[in-house]
């Protein structure tokens, strides 16, 4: 199946997209991790809009969404993992797109494991800070970096059910075949055939 042309980009502009959203992800969470840190209490439940948005500051030693509790040290070695091939991987990215899908990742993925590796109760082992709480859709307590992580996912599936390559092209639809581009008048012209006049027959005409 053919590829259509797409927007391309090149290496390095790919890297700097990846390179961009992936400082802004890890800027923004380990900045707002220090305010809650600074500014809560642990267990404290600050109303932001009601019930809809709240702050509460909670240490989670498992996983994004605070799943996975005691596993600390298993979800290090992942990140570490994650963040490892996402460098490795980066070159071959000629897609704006896809540079920013493996950029938040990255930063998402490195503002959880900076906690994991600095914060309490020990190094590879720290847990991590989360505050965001929204009861009406999730009931977990999240943070900046699990947005990110989540936001890069769903961009993710988006781009494979387009289609668009990690080039930036994206598969061409199947074409028309003959039969398919044939005009409805062809096909009404398999009828009967219609009666001719005699005039229109020579040896009729000759005959009567």
């Amino acid at each position: 199946m053919a590829a259509e042309p797409a927007a391309k980009v090149g290496t390095t502009t790919a890297l700097l997209v990846l390179a961009g959203a992936a400082i802004a992800a890890y800027g923004l969470d380990q900045l707002s991790k220090f305010l809650v840190v600074s500014n809560l209490t642990e267990g404290e439940i600050v109303p932001v809009l009601g019930s809809v948005l709240q702050w509460q500051f909670v240490r989670n030693p498992g996983a994004a969404f605070s799943l996975a509790s005691g596993m600390t040290w298993i979800f290090t070695i992942l990140a570490a993992s994650v963040i490892t091939f996402i460098i490795w991987f980066a070159r071959r990215i000629r897609s704006v797109a896809w540079a920013l899908v493996f950029g938040l990742l990255l930063g998402g993925v490195l503002g959880n494991l900076t906690d994991r590796l600095f914060r309490e109760p020990s190094f590879g082992l720290g847990h991590v800070i989360d505050f965001i709480s929204t009861p009406w859709m999730l009931p977990a307590i999240y943070n900046v970096a699990d947005i990110a992580i989540v936001s890069s996912m769903v961009l993710f599936m988006i781009l494979t059910i387009r289609g668009i390559g990690l080039d930036g092209s994206r598969e061409a639809r199947p074409a028309k075949t003959a039969s398919d581009a044939a005009s409805p008048a062809s096909s009404e012209g398999d009828g009967p055939e219609a009666p001719r006049s005699p005039a229109a027959d020579p040896l009729r005409a000759h005959e009567a």
